[in-house]
């Protein structure tokens, strides 16, 4: 079975009752739970994760390297744009990377333009909502 690991960033776990008018009303459960089902109806394994701290998100994509991982979806959040670490760790990973946003970043605040994460990423979602993760997933699995 391939496994695809989902991580969620910093205030990620906040969706729903955070500036819903940017991030909409769905939860971080009900993106999960989503993703899980999606994920079984295709014979995928998924493991969905949140962090507020940097180092766990590094210590996940690390671990990914050597358990059987094929790809990772990664929405950094605020780490997109200051993180050279998270992008280290990624570059370290053979597998697949696509990167998600919820908002359209490049509608929003002019340092949110810049990502480090899309150095290495082999796609980029943003501004799709939840539903940039489903599809995200669905490239993934097409693979």
């Amino acid at each position: 079975m391939k496994k695809v690991l989902v991580l969620h960033g910093p205030n990620l776990n906040l969706l729903g009752t955070r500036q819903p008018d940017i991030y909409g009303h769905e939860t971080l459960e009900d993106i999960d739970n989503a993703l899980y089902e999606e994920a079984a109806l295709g014979g995928w394994e998924i493991t969905c994760r949140q962090s507020n701290h940097e180092g766990e998100l590094i210590d996940l994509i690390q671990a990914a390297r050597i358990d059987g991982t094929v790809a990772i979806i990664i929405n950094p959040a605020a780490y997109t744009h200051t993180s050279v670490a998270i992008l280290d760790a990624l570059t370290a990973f053979d597998g697949t990377v696509i990167e998600v946003h919820l908002s359209n970043v490049h509608q929003r605040e002019a340092f949110r333009h810049h990502s480090y994460v899309s150095l290495r990423a082999d796609g980029v979602i943003a501004g799709l909502g939840s539903q940039g993760y489903r599809i995200a997933l669905s490239a993934v699995m097409s693979e």
